[in-house]
This record gives structure tokens, sequence and C-alpha cells, in this order.
């Protein structure tokens, strides 16, 4: 669903201004076979009367891996879908992304995809201007981007607003950044265009805070991967699965 986006140029440039990243320049089955014992001295097969043990293949894990007591309980137990950011560390602007889908036998991992965060790591109480991500678990409900929809479930805007212009912390352009991007709903209100300024918790706690294409930088709070991998998140996201997205450093997750 494409819905257009008619907000005068004044007025998206304040919203560019506060919207964050927004506004800144299953596991493998293993089947487990064995081999009946050789008989010892004396006994033959005919007399075993114990056969031998019938072992069940693995199955996928009932919680998703690497994420402790605390951080389980955040996930609604309607969450179907889960992508997991783990920040390499508390000040690193490096992390990873995996996407895991609730199946029949428990939760099966995608693939691992490299990842950026925030320019200063991550943070349990994101502010405004901070450089950090925040910790925590988050609904994912709205996308959009510069270039047409390519092909998602969720709710999509697209328009002119999400061109990216500048350069990043490492001297990188930012051109491209923002041709997809999916709202990570901190700070934010379900339901609207990933431009929407409004700030639930006060613009003093920042917002803004999106997957979009990497630029092969560091970000101001948002999380960001190759340009493959947001087409293949915004097409495998089903609101019917409420997707929610758990990230923070690798230590905060753990616990």
């Amino acid at each position: 669903m494409i819905r257009s986006i008619r907000i005068p140029a004044a007025v998206l440039a304040t919203s560019l201004l506060l919207a964050g990243c927004g506004g800144d320049n299953g596991a493998a089955m293993d089947h487990v076979t064995g081999a009946a014992p050789e008989p010892g001295n004396g006994t033959s097969h005919a007399a075993r009367t114990t056969p031998a043990p019938q072992v069940s293949p693995r199955t996928a894990p009932q919680q998703v891996p690497g994420l402790g007591p605390k951080t389980w309980a955040k996930v609604p137990s309607t969450a179907r879908q889960v992508v997991v950011v783990t920040g390499r560390g508390r000040d690193s602007s490096v992390s990873t992304v995996v996407l895991y889908e609730r199946t029949a036998s428990g939760w099966q991992a995608g693939a691992s995809w490299p990842a950026h965060n925030a320019a200063k790591g991550w943070s349990d109480h994101h502010l405004a201007g901070d450089l950090r991500s925040p910790v925590g678990v988050y609904a994912l409900t709205d996308a959009g981007g510069l270039l047409p929809d390519p092909g998602t479930r969720l709710l999509y805007d697209r328009g002119p607003a999400f061109a990216a212009v500048g350069t990043g912390f490492e001297g990188e352009p930012l051109t491209g950044s923002f041709d997809y991007v999916i709202a990570i709903n901190y700070n934010r209100r379900p339901g609207t265009t990933p431009l929407d300024w409004t700030r639930p918790l006060g613009a003093a706690r920042g917002g803004g805070i999106w997957f979009h294409v990497d630029h092969d930088g560091p970000t101001h709070g948002c999380v960001s991967v190759a340009r493959a991998h947001m087409k293949t998140l915004l097409r495998t996201l089903d609101p019917d699965r409420s997707p929610v997205v758990v990230m923070g450093d690798g230590d905060s997750l753990r616990k």
C-alpha cells in the first residue's frame, strides 16, 4: 500500500531535522543414527532383548538464541518474526542482524548480515543527539523510501523527503541511504509514515530510528544493512506475524 506524502517543504525540513537518522547529514536438522554395538563374548544378536535407542532429530530452539530471560520477557508472545541486532560492544558501531521466524518446530534463523549502528554504540536511555542506538524491543509496522515499494506487506510511504544528502562520520556519501527504510517503533506513533515526527516520550528522547540502507559507516542512531538485505527484510516482514526488532549490545541482550 503506497500512501502519498503531501507535506509543505518547510515542514519537511523541520521533520527531517527532528527525525534522528531520518534527519541526520531453523537450525539444521541433524539426523542422528547409531550402529548396534558389537555383541560380547557368548552373546548373540538374537539373545539381545533391549532395542537400540531411537533418537529423534534435533528440533529448532523454542527461544531465540542469544537473548537472556529479561530480554526475552519483553518479546510479545504474538511475535512470529524477530529481527535480532547484536552490537559488537557497548561503545561499538558495528553489529550483526539475524531474522528469526517462528515455525511449528521452533525458531528458525536466517543468514547473519553485517550492519552498523550509532557511532557511539548503545544506550538504555536514548536521548536526542547522543549518537547511541536505543537498546530494547520494538515493533516494526511501517516502511517507506525514495524508491518504489519493492513488494512489502508493511505500510509503505514513498516520497522525495526520503532523499539523503551530505556525508557520514567517515566522509562516506549518504546518497541512497533512505532509498528503503523500515521505522523502528521507538518513540514514534505506529501506523504512520517513518517521517512522522510525533514523539510520545517527548522530543528530548529522540526518534526517527530506522533500518535503512548501509552507507559504509556509523549512523546517528539507526541500524543500517546492505541494500539487498533491506529489500529482503521488506519482502519478508509480515504484519500478520507481528514482527519486532530486539536490539542492543551483546551483553545487554544476554541479560
